[in-house]
């Protein structure tokens, strides 16, 4: 886990250029064993468990149980990518038509495998359609502490403020 953050440190230095990064994330090879510490599920709603945290990027892994979904959701404009570490996800991946009305086009749709890295992402909605887990890892550039949640019934863009289930391995 340490090279992973040492070398987020240096592609912080580039401002995280996709052609580097996404080749690197898709040929990451982190053991079990090094993500158990952060993985921390719950029945009734998806974890965000941080990894580590500073001021260029922010290392995350996203305990998924069967059901549970992201809603449509946005990114910031900023760089960020997740990889599939365990189990599989659906990801849809959405562009904004425009915002008054709320207007999204839906630009695919992917049945995310192990292995699978999306991103660098910008709207999109995560669901874990399997009976079983899944675990994702994800890397965001320059974190943010809240983001736009869309809801397609009633054409809003609300504004909500993001949390960790846990924090370096332990339950917040």
């Amino acid at each position: 886990m340490e090279t992973l953050i040492n070398d987020l440190r240096i592609f912080t230095e580039q401002n995280f250029p996709v052609n580097k990064v996404t080749p690197y994330l898709r040929s990451l090879d982190l053991q079990k064993e090094q993500l158990e510490k952060y993985c921390y599920f719950n029945r009734d709603f998806y974890t965000r468990n941080l990894v580590h945290k500073e001021k260029g990027f922010e290392l995350m892994v996203v305990c998924w149980s069967p059901g549970q979904k992201a809603p449509i959701h946005g990114h910031e404009g900023e760089k960020c990518w997740a990889r599939i570490q365990k189990g599989s996800l659906q990801v849809c991946n959405y562009k904004e038509i425009s915002s008054d009305p709320m207007n999204l086009d839906l630009v695919d749709r992917v049945l995310a495998k192990k292995g699978y890295l999306d991103g660098p992402a910008d709207i999109h909605s995560v669901e874990n359609i399997s009976n079983d887990i899944a675990v994702s890892l994800h890397v965001y550039a320059s974190p943010f502490d809240s983001c736009d949640i869309y809801d397609m019934e009633t054409g809003v863009k609300n504004r909500i403020q993001l949390q960790y289930h846990s924090m370096f391995g332990k339950l917040c």
